[in-house]
């Protein structure tokens, strides 16, 4: 199974991996790599930067939203193959190296299999290696404030409440943002089409998820890259303030 790589704008793909998003942003010969999906995704992430016009060994730095197993898939391989570094929110780094997990218990899982979507989406994350644990050895906190000297030029935003240090990626030169899952347009367990956040169960601190969208609500910008569903066009400011709506 391919990924679909799309060019959505300048130097900007979204790729679509089996289940989860990642994005590359290309300067020249080198690039970001904005997460990594599943273990399962490898061959589609190294084919996607192939695709591209790139390679695994031109990859700048890996940039991770949060280190959910769907996020941080392959950051270890490229980071102990290629001496990528990855890169997260000084609160998410730990979570990288797995001194502790903010993510979704199994029991969890299984109080909600009634819903819809919740069985095909758990096969799918067994068949993915979902449940298996690939933590970052050396993931290192953001080296800078501010916009980060790497192709793409992405503006970390910090954005808690799915996880303690999850972060989107502001993209002011192209008017984007690289929102990971503290705003999605789809997801295999939601029956919602367009802005939203994910289901409750997904969310560490739903709460803060919640208060985060009003962060995302003062980006400015029209393209809207979510770690789940489809590209969403129109102001982040409208998809953040529709998905808080939804969520009250």
């Amino acid at each position: 199974m391919r990924a679909g790589v799309r060019h959505v704008a300048d130097g900007t793909y979204l790729v679509h991996g089996s289940n989860t998003n990642w994005v590359i942003l290309t300067e020249g010969d080198a690039v970001t790599l904005v997460d990594t999906g599943y273990p399962g995704d490898r061959e589609q992430l190294l084919a996607s930067l192939v695709e591209v016009g790139s390679a695994p060994e031109a990859v700048a730095a890996v940039l991770i939203t949060h280190a959910h197993n769907d996020h941080l898939g392959s950051a270890e391989y490229l980071r102990s193959a290629y001496g990528t570094p990855v890169y997260l929110h000084e609160a998410e780094v730990p979570h990288a190296r797995r001194d502790f997990l903010q993510q979704v218990t199994v029991g969890t899982v299984l109080r909600n299999a009634w819903r819809p979507g919740v069985l095909s989406w758990t096969a799918h994350v067994l068949r993915s290696g979902g449940t298996q644990q690939h933590p970052v050895t050396a993931p290192e906190p953001f080296p800078r404030a501010g916009a980060l000297d790497l192709p793409g030029r992405p503006v970390p935003v910090h954005t808690p409440g799915h996880t303690d240090g999850h972060c989107a990626y502001h993209l002011p030169g192209i008017g984007a943002l690289i929102s990971g899952d503290a705003l999605v347009s789809g997801h295999a367990t939601s029956r919602t089409e367009g802005p939203q956040l994910l289901p409750d169960m997904f969310h560490h601190e739903r709460p803060r998820a919640v208060a985060s969208l009003d962060v995302l609500a003062d980006l400015e910008g029209e393209l809207l890259l979510p770690g789940h569903g489809p590209v969403h066009r129109g102001p982040v400011r409208d998809a953040a303030l529709l998905a808080r709506e939804r969520a009250l």
